[in-house]
């Protein structure tokens, strides 16, 4: 069901060449940019009636508008399961924890008598959000975007997720009641690359916005790689990554159980085990039968997921290759499960996320350890964060210098000016101190 690389034996080779050698999804975002760019651009030319053209193609829903009426967030609030409810409460309570935390103050440093830089935070003013509804509905991606949208200060938030054909045309009433309880009011029935696009042009309904942000389908990632200078972005989110890296007192249920756990997402969900016991690889093979076998999803999703070219079981020599085999794939979720997991946890460098030891599952960040979910993927982790308050804030300098402070610079700004070629530069410095516009 899961194929093996074995590692053992030579040294591991460095950087990429180590990267080349683990499996990862085939993930072609440029050509899928080529079939997105005219979608895109028909929304810029043709706005909503472009969204209600491209839902009935792609999602299969007749629509009279785009926008959801508030009267359809109050009612899916209203009648939303109270232990769904309850839940997706206490995943909201524990997200607002984590990410209040995260805000930053504005900071005056002194660098000289008479001159300062102060940094100071400013919230992006609207932000589009996109939360997905093919394969699989998910309210939780709502909390993991809106949280740090509001507790980084945005004031305008809109959020769009596609129309289901078996409720009308609205997207999912769980994710509807996800936002009504999170006061988002603004929600469209618009799904793929045609939300990206609305969210980057404005249509008759939508006013533009300054950034998007939440996972999607390759269409999502390849408009989103459309519109990066237009608007900003979170990353360019591909299939869901699980990545454990244990050892002999790992147990093998747990390993299974978590491996699974990811590749029920897609059939190019990646799960990939690290080990250096070939005792628990053989456990864990034996294991993900009988689990698989009683799971939901099964052939759609989770076996053509374990068994691609983007799932292993990887051995190597020692718990220490194993580390650098993690750091070199920069996994989107990376759960260490060793005898030493918390201090092997602090030597990971390159992770979306880090969940340390048999009690941290990959699924409780999913849900309610108060992380956010929305991480790199395809190992972006290695240069990229997963999204958080800092996300959706920009950092402003403001340079305030005295007359005084200025003049003692002065002669350093004319000397670099001066090596760069840039004489105005420093023109523009000494201007105050040699001459002064005639007539003052």
């Amino acid at each position: 069901m899961i194929s093996r690389i074995d590692l053992r034996g030579d040294a591991l080779p460095e950087g990429g060449a180590l990267r080349d050698l683990l499996p990862r999804a085939e993930f072609d975002v440029e050509a899928a940019l080529e079939k997105v760019r005219p979608i895109c651009e028909d929304v810029h030319h043709r706005g909503d009636a472009a969204l209600i053209e491209y839902a009935e193609k792609f999602d299969g829903v007749r629509l009279d508008q785009v926008r959801v009426p508030a009267s359809a967030l109050a009612r899916a609030l209203d009648e939303l399961d109270p232990e769904v409810r309850a839940a997706l409460e206490e995943s909201v309570r524990r997200a607002r924890i984590v990410h209040r935390a995260q805000r930053r103050s504005e900071h005056t440093t002194q660098v000289v008598p008479g001159g300062t830089v102060t940094e100071k935070w400013v919230p992006v003013d609207r932000v589009g959000l996109y939360a997905p509804g093919g394969r699989s509905v998910y309210p939780s991606s709502v909390i993991m975007n809106v949280v740090p949208a509001q507790e980084a200060g945005v004031e305008s938030i809109a959020l769009a997720s596609p129309g289901q054909k078996e409720f009308a045309g609205l997207p999912h009433p769980t994710i509807l009641a996800a936002c009504a309880l999170l006061g988002v009011d603004e929600v469209y029935a618009v799904g793929g690359a045609t939300a990206v696009a609305m969210f980057a042009y404005g249509t008759e309904t939508c006013a533009p916005a300054n950034m998007v942000t939440g996972p999607g389908n390759i269409w999502v990632a390849a408009a989103k790689r459309y519109f990066t200078g237009r608007i900003g972005i979170d990353t360019e989110a591909g299939p869901t990554e699980i990545a454990v890296l244990a050892d002999d007192t790992a147990d093998p249920v747990h390993v299974a159980a978590d491996l699974i756990s990811q590749a029920e997402h897609d059939p190019l969900a990646a799960a990939v085990l690290v080990t250096d016991s070939e005792v628990l690889a053989a456990a864990v093979e034996r294991e993900l039968e009988p689990q698989v076998a009683a799971t939901k999803h099964v052939e759609d999703r989770i076996k053509p997921a374990l068994s691609g070219r983007q799932s292993a079981i990887v051995l190597v020599s020692d718990i220490e290759d194993g580390l650098k085999v993690v750091n070199a794939y920069g996994a989107e979720h990376l759960e260490i499960q060793t005898a030493d997991a918390a201090a092997l946890a602090a030597r990971v460098r390159n992770a979306g996320a880090v969940f340390v030891g048999p009690w941290a599952p990959v699924s409780l960040g999913d849900y309610a350890a108060g992380s956010n979910h929305v991480l790199p993927t395809g190992g972006c982790a290695c240069h990229s964060s997963g999204l958080s308050v800092q996300s959706f804030l920009r950092g402003i300098h403001i340079v305030d210098y005295t007359r005084d402070a200025l003049a003692e610079i002065t002669h350093h700004v004319v000397t670099l000016a001066e090596a760069e070629d840039l004489p105005a530069h420093g023109a523009a410095l000494k201007a105050r101190f040699e001459w002064k516009v005639p007539g003052q």
